[in-house]
């Protein structure tokens, strides 16, 4: 497989990670905030969440400005691991922390990868 293949693979999956979560953010937006709150978050903060999953994860599909979009969601994954999951003595939350640092390390391998040809960064360079 080359490196344009596995790129583009990346984005989707990492694509169909994020855009869907920031859209369940919309629709559960007091219950989400709600819960930001509970955890010491303000829950003020939800719009930016929001503009982060849904923006980053259609830039990461798109492939427009993947290596700082990767570098963006992975340092927005790791913050959301230790804000949100950070009992490792519950066996739940520590699967969810562990599963966000793995997100943040596809995300790294991403950002060294790029775009790739098959991306808006491809088509520029």
């Amino acid at each position: 497989m080359n490196s344009s293949i596995a790129s583009l693979i990346a984005r989707i999956t990492a694509a169909a990670l994020f855009v869907p979560a920031g859209i369940s953010k919309i629709s559960g937006y007091t219950g989400t905030a709600g819960y930001m709150d509970s955890q010491g978050v303000p829950g003020m903060l939800l719009p930016l969440v929001i503009l982060v999953e849904v923006v980053g994860g259609i830039a990461l599909l798109a492939g427009f400005q993947t290596r700082l979009m990767a570098w963006a969601l992975a340092g927005f994954t790791l913050v959301a691991a230790i804000l949100f999951h950070r009992n490792l003595g519950d066996q739940i939350q520590a699967i969810m922390f562990f599963k966000n640092i793995a997100i943040a390390g596809g995300l790294v391998a991403l950002s060294a990868l790029g775009g790739g040809e098959y991306s808006v960064d491809g088509r520029k360079a």
